[in-house]
């Protein structure tokens, strides 16, 4: 079975931070085998036309090629994936290019076009029926989240990972998984709370996703602020690293942390977050029993969907 992946989310030099949780999942379908796959990836500066060029690119790079299937990550580039004529085609639609006016009016073209949209989460499927159609009724719509690295994420020496990033290995310390810049992750509610907290406020913006553990390792616990979420992959991450995480119940955050002593997954209030933050502020190293739930979405069980997904669609032919 042939596959070509089509994603504007992948890490470059220049963006070693883009669609990292992208790479993961085609590495770990690669990784399974029954899949033979060829990926094309692309960093447009930004706007619609390197888009439409792109789509021009990929007419003539695979003009008179077969796939069995033709995946595209993100509603641009499934309007770009058309352009490869023989195969299946399915889309993976992340959350903003379902819900932004300017990329919803197109992503709901993509949905007529292809044979199979996904999204990364249930959730997000629900909220964006009115782009996607209602599933089961109108048309079929695929789960497919991308998953963690569970190789890469993993708990490491608090004080170690302190001292790789130039912390005060004694400090108090929370973590704002995000881009600060990004309005829908909140980062007003974030400084808000480490001010009230009397706690530093870090984060990681463009890092190379082989150093994220290291800043979830080094924060007493990961802050995830944000008013919407397409699937959120932050509370995850804390889980595998056994770091406390509080986050709002949004994304896949009320599944996630359900039941697991120590995290938090509530709308936000400073207050309440502050005293559900104390403990762990106060002690030298907390942690929390949240890697056996990360396991549950890490990249290989995930990519299993995916491989199936791909299977389904070729038979159909």
């Amino acid at each position: 079975m042939r596959v070509l992946v089509v994603t504007n989310l992948f890490p470059t030099a220049r963006r070693p931070a883009l669609g990292p949780f992208v790479r993961d999942q085609v590495e770990a379908v690669r990784a399974l085998g029954g899949a033979e796959l060829e990926l094309h990836s692309f960093d447009p500066p930004g706007g619609i036309a390197p888009y439409v060029r792109e789509a021009l690119t990929l007419a003539r790079k695979y003009r008179g090629k077969r796939f069995d299937v033709v995946h595209a990550h993100y509603g641009l580039s499934g309007a770009c994936s058309l352009a490869v004529r023989h195969g299946r085609h399915l889309t993976t639609f992340h959350g903003d290019d379902l819900r932004l006016p300017k990329t919803a009016a197109i992503a709901k073209l993509v949905v007529r076009a292809i044979d199979l949209p996904a999204t990364v989460s249930a959730n997000l499927a629900r909220t964006t029926e009115r782009t996607l159609g209602r599933p089961g009724v109108d048309r079929r719509v695929a789960v497919l989240p991308c998953g963690i690295d569970l190789d890469r994420l993993r708990p490491l020496d608090r004080r170690d990972a302190r001292s790789q990033l130039g912390l005060d290995p004694d400090g108090r310390y929370l973590l704002f998984p995000a881009d600060p810049a990004r309005p829908e992750k909140r980062h007003d509610r974030a400084r808000e709370l480490a001010e009230a907290c009397d706690a530093t406020l870090i984060h990681y913006d463009n890092t190379p996703p082989e150093r994220v553990p290291l800043y979830i390792n080094a924060a007493n616990a990961v802050i995830v602020t944000s008013e919407r979420e397409g699937f959120g992959l932050a509370p995850l991450e804390a889980l595998a690293c056994n770091v406390p995480v509080l986050a709002t119940d949004v994304g896949i955050a009320p599944l996630a942390l359900a039941g697991i002593e120590g995290t938090l997954c509530a709308p936000f209030e400073r207050d309440r977050w502050r005293e559900a933050l104390a403990p762990h502020l106060a002690s030298g190293d907390p942690r929390i029993e949240g890697r056996p739930r990360a396991e549950l979405f890490g990249s290989r069980r995930m990519a299993e969907r995916v491989l199936l997904a791909y299977r389904e669609l070729a038979d159909d032919r």
